[in-house]
């Protein structure tokens, strides 16, 4: 296979900036939120932080998993659509530099951006104006990639429009023809109570690898606790995993469940953390690697991130990915 991973999600071009509480307020945004927003209106705030602006990069949740796929040691590519801009060539080069393939649609618009605002509290707070996102097609679908990959992975977070339905369905039916396992992470609680029976759907027919933390996953299954709705979900998905912060994850495969405890660090900021956790789970699938093995390495990614600032790495200690896989 040429690929372990074929990643879909929405483009986001990352603008980072670093501002006061009293900014922030000002702004008259709730610290720690994430907000959708016109183009003008992030233009302008741009304008109004620039001086406060300190790094810019590719991101997304998707993008974020394959490239955390990547730096793990797997091959990863990655299926947005950008505008015909600046921030859509950044996007572009700036992934392939960190190795990643990228499969990107190119419309006639601007790539997403999403404005992050740090607060000296380290809460995040997103402001995103999803662009040419929004507008990706079934033909940006590379699908020689897709049936060279082992596994498809698509966030909950492109169910929005009819084109990106579509663009998402085509994907899960190539790579179930071609025994290609799919993975369906739920994103965030407002996809799953805005789509909760197209998720159902997906669930029943297409996905094979079900990613949601506690809130997501009790929503989907209209469950009151974690263990509830791990059971509910795992009468439908071969792999089913539950993260719950702090207290670690669950994974239920074939009647089992493991339980996977946290990784100890100390919390800096928890933004990327389900998406290197992703990464780390579907590293340690393409390596053949016992699910608790792959677990294990899962939360030991997410930690990581936990214990910095921003949602990505630069790098990961092999020594430790080696230990926690030769402990068994």
């Amino acid at each position: 296979m040429r690929f372990d991973v074929f990643g879909m999600c929405n483009a986001l071009y990352d603008i980072q900036a670093e501002i006061s509480e009293e900014e922030l307020s000002e702004l008259g945004y709730a610290k720690g939120g994430m907000f959708l927003i016109e183009q003008d209106a992030q233009r302008k705030i741009v304008q109004r932080i620039s001086e406060k602006i300190v790094h810019s990069e590719p991101g997304g949740s998707g993008a974020n998993t394959m490239l955390g796929v990547g730096l793990l040691g797997g091959k990863a590519c990655y299926t947005s659509r950008v505008g015909n801009d600046p921030h859509g060539d950044l996007y572009r080069n700036q992934l392939a530099e960190k190795g990643v393939t990228p499969n990107l649609g190119v419309g006639e618009g601007d790539t997403g951006v999403c404005l992050v605002l740090i607060t000296p509290d380290a809460q995040r707070t997103m402001l995103t104006y999803l662009g040419q996102s929004r507008s990706l097609q079934r033909e940006d679908v590379r699908i020689e990639d897709l049936r060279a990959s082992r596994f498809l992975y698509v966030t909950g977070y492109l169910w929005d429009t009819d084109n990106q339905k579509e663009a998402v369905l085509h994907a899960m039916q190539e790579a179930n023809r071609n025994r290609a396992r799919v993975a369906l992470s739920l994103s965030d609680p407002f996809c799953v109570h805005r789509h909760r029976d197209d998720f159902r759907y997906l669930l029943k027919n297409h996905v094979d690898i079900l990613f949601g933390n506690a809130q997501e996953a009790q929503a989907l299954t209209e469950t009151e606790t974690p263990q509830d709705a791990l059971r509910a979900l795992a009468e439908h998905s071969e792999i089913a995993i539950i993260t719950m912060d702090e207290k670690g994850s669950l994974i239920h495969h074939q009647g089992v469940t493991h339980e996977i405890p946290a990784y100890p660090v100390q919390a800096v900021d928890t933004t990327g953390a389900g998406d290197m956790y992703a990464a780390g789970l579907l590293y340690g699938l393409t390596q053949n690697y016992p699910l608790d093995v792959a677990g294990k390495i899962a939360a030991y990614a997410a930690a990581q991130v936990v214990a910095k600032l921003g949602p990505r790495l630069e790098s990961v200690d092999r020594t430790e990915i080696e230990q926690i896989r030769t402990q068994e």
